[in-house]
């Protein structure tokens, strides 16, 4: 396997690889654009995004800032919005459903590192996937950790550590993010 495929497959990779490397100066240089929009140029930055992301269902909006590793591992859904400062980690997919809100500042984080010292010293790292279902709403600055599947009609609170999965229908806060009521 390739190191882009042990990545894309979760398995610990050598992010230092070259095919790696120049999609990462890729997805740097199409941020660095987007990040660089005046509010008047939103054409432009659709196609940025366009450009950059790996799949966009219907319409959508992004608040530049934004960072992320590649790019083309995002996926979202119709209704989709990102206020400012969001960075999105996306060693492996990122899928996120429709009419779905994310705050500013909120971190989505698919890369991992080993626990044991010596493979973590290598510098081999790996990554899980995030999924996040329809209608979910995630306050600023909240953190979704690897591997996290989030429900549909979840409500995360400003500030959350979502560390494990989240069933649907529920708010969820606090570091870690517990769940605190069901909803509507």
């Amino acid at each position: 396997m390739t190191e882009k495929e042990k990545m894309l497959a979760g398995e610990l990779y050598k992010s230092w690889d070259e095919e790696l490397i120049m999609e990462r100066s890729r997805a740097k240089q199409l941020t660095y654009q987007l990040n660089q929009t005046k509010d008047t140029e939103d054409h432009y930055r659709k196609q940025l995004i366009q450009d950059l992301f790996g799949t966009i269902e219907g319409e959508m909006g992004l608040e530049p800032p934004f960072y992320c590793d590649y790019g083309y591992n995002i996926h979202v859904g119709d209704g989709f919005f990102a206020n400012y400062n969001c960075v999105f980690l996306d060693v492996c997919e990122i899928r996120i459903g429709r009419r779905v809100l994310i705050g500013p500042n909120v971190q989505l984080y698919t890369a991992t590192h080993p626990m044991d010292r010596e493979t973590r010293a290598s510098g081999l790292e790996s990554g899980r996937p995030i999924t996040i279902g329809d209608d979910v709403w995630i306050g600023g600055s909240a953190v979704i950790n690897p591997g996290v599947t989030i429900g549909e009609n979840v409500v995360i609170g400003s500030g959350a550590v979502v560390t494990k999965d989240i069933p649907p229908n529920v708010f969820v806060a606090g570091n870690p993010a517990k769940e605190i009521r069901r909803v509507d």
